[in-house]
């Protein structure tokens, strides 16, 4: 993991942060994160333009004139393409621009633009922003205090209302929450700003813990095994007496040899 300084809102140094390597130490992948803000940005569009067809067109339902005797080119309708007043043809209609974008794309496009802001040591960690009130002054001065040139980013929680009602008014500062971080707002701007308790990181499980596939096929064996455990010996024992009670009766039933033949002659 690469240490980053952690800075106050005032610019001073208050420590060092650990920025997880799957989060800001990938390589970024560019043809990914392309594909991805494409899809963003045509999600965007409404998709509700809309041109009339001759069919939508009032009027033009006779036919002008006659089909021969004319001189005139033969017509149907007045409000064909080719008339003034007339419809569109191939005009566009209303549409989806939707693009179907897998969750793991996604994350890992967002993944690469972190990492390229990082690579360029556009990443800035605040301890916390500490306005008491919504100000636009205290905002512009600790971005300047920060070092902060261009456009930047800023990701602020949910709870900090008042940095968020204070970055808002900075015509180069975007405010964003932290569950709508996104991979083209990330490339939209110089820097990225965050706060520590808002800070992304991947706890990725370790070798010890166990899968969810693993525990999904060791719950049965864990199940038989304790359905053994609790049965107790008094169960045992009854199970055994009723097994020899089941035997005793099968032979008490069962006919002997000589019952058998003194049947056969009385019969006879």
């Amino acid at each position: 993991m690469a240490d980053l300084t952690l800075k106050t809102a005032a610019g001073k140094d208050s420590g060092t942060i650990e920025l997880s390597d799957e989060v800001f130490g990938v390589t970024p992948n560019i043809s990914l994160m392309h594909q991805v803000v494409t899809a963003q940005l045509a999600a965007r569009r409404s998709g509700t333009q809309s041109t009339k067809t001759r069919s939508d067109v009032r009027g033009g339902g006779r036919k002008p004139y006659a089909q021969k005797g004319t001189g005139n080119a033969r017509q149907g309708s007045i409000r064909a393409p080719h008339f003034v007043g007339g419809g569109v043809a191939l005009g566009p209609k209303p549409r989806k621009y939707d693009q179907k974008t897998p969750k793991k794309m996604v994350k890992a496009a967002l993944r690469s633009a972190l990492s390229d802001r990082a690579s360029e040591g556009k990443i800035v960690v605040v301890d916390s922003w500490g306005f008491e009130s919504p100000r636009t002054k205290d905002a512009k001065e600790a971005l300047d205090a920060l070092g902060i040139t261009g456009t930047a980013l800023v990701v602020v929680g949910r709870d900090d209302a008042a940095a968020a009602l204070s970055f808002r008014n900075l015509p180069k500062a975007q405010v964003i929450a932290p569950g709508e971080l996104n991979a083209y707002d990330v490339l939209c701007n110089e820097w990225i700003i965050f706060t520590k308790d808002v800070l992304p990181a991947n706890t990725p499980v370790s070798a010890t813990e166990p899968t969810q596939k693993q525990a999904a096929a060791e719950k049965p064996a864990v199940a038989a095994e304790s359905a053994k455990a609790t049965t107790s010996p008094a169960a045992a024992e009854g199970s055994a007496s009723d097994e020899a009670g089941d035997s005793a009766d099968q032979e008490s039933a069962a006919p002997t040899s000589g019952e058998a033949q003194s049947k056969d002659e009385s019969a006879s």
